[in-house]
């Protein structure tokens, strides 16, 4: 059993932070690696990313978005309440190493995970530049957190809410038009988002990494759910990734393979509400 020591709902109630007691995780897990959690003896496995991790504390942090019956029922719980299982680390790390500048591209949840690779990519010395994004300025999640880790940061929101107005790929392409420093992009979020970075990053030849977040079963590459198309190989997020370069993902099988089960998510929602 794995214990909540602290709850926090976010961006509307929709998006939900919680600090989970893990010692033995948090002693081995790295950037860019993930957990899967049950919340019950009869729970769903979700697979979650870490968001941070304190050692000193033994506890990680995961950030989610209410989708589906089992995310709710994790809403539902608070502090104090207890997890049946949480298993990792799983996955691969991401690479780590001081290359000079860098720009990290947050959206939605996947600001989460950036901040994660964010705060190694810090540790280790890399000037980092942060542009994230949300639908409007109630759904922007991390925003004090990000600007403690980034040497320079813009915030966008789609309806112009907050920041600048538009996507994330608008100042991104602009830093990459006045700027010749730039060694590596990271950009973690929704599927049209890393694949609209991909397709601007490709034209000045900046290597981009991405962090996928398949449909996923068992989290050890045994029953073959999480399969992606790179570079017309096959390989599973679990355990080849979850971060991968972008320049080979084929992103449209992606999003049409993470998009076969939205119905059936949103009716189970409805129906536990009921």
């Amino acid at each position: 059993m794995f214990e909540i020591i602290l709850k926090q709902e976010m961006a509307k109630s929709t998006i939900v932070r919680f600090d989970i007691k893990a010692p033995k995780i948090a002693a081995k897990i790295k950037p860019g690696q993930f957990v899967i959690i049950r919340v019950n003896e009869t729970g769903e496995r979700i697979p979650l990313t870490v968001a941070d991790v304190d050692s000193f504390s033994g506890s990680i942090t995961i950030i989610f978005q209410v989708v589906g019956k089992s995310t709710a029922l994790m809403r539902s719980l608070n502090a104090g309440d207890f997890f049946k299982d949480v298993v990792g680390p799983l996955g691969k790390a991401a690479h780590i190493e001081k290359l000079g500048t860098v720009i990290v591209v947050g959206g939605g949840t996947g600001i989460a995970i950036l901040h994660h690779i964010t705060k190694a990519m810090k540790q280790v010395g890399n000037y980092i530049i942060g542009i994230i994004g949300a639908r409007e300025k109630g759904m922007l999640i991390l925003e004090e957190e990000m600007k403690s880790l980034c040497d320079e940061m813009i915030i966008t929101t789609d309806d112009g809410s907050y920041g600048q107005q538009g996507f994330v790929t608008q100042p991104l392409e602009k830093y990459l038009n006045e700027r010749h420093d730039i060694k590596e992009v990271y950009a973690i979020g929704p599927i049209i988002m890393m694949k609209n970075v991909s397709n601007l990053t490709k034209k000045f030849g900046i290597k981009t990494m991405v962090s996928l977040n398949p449909i996923m079963v068992d989290g050890t590459g045994m029953c073959g759910c999480c399969r992606v198309t790179i570079g017309n190989k096959t390989k599973f997020c679990c355990v080849d990734g979850p971060d991968f370069e972008a320049i080979d993902i084929d992103f449209d099988e992606l999003e049409k393979r993470n998009s076969m089960y939205i119905k059936e998510e949103k009716d189970a929602l409805l129906f536990s509400i009921k």
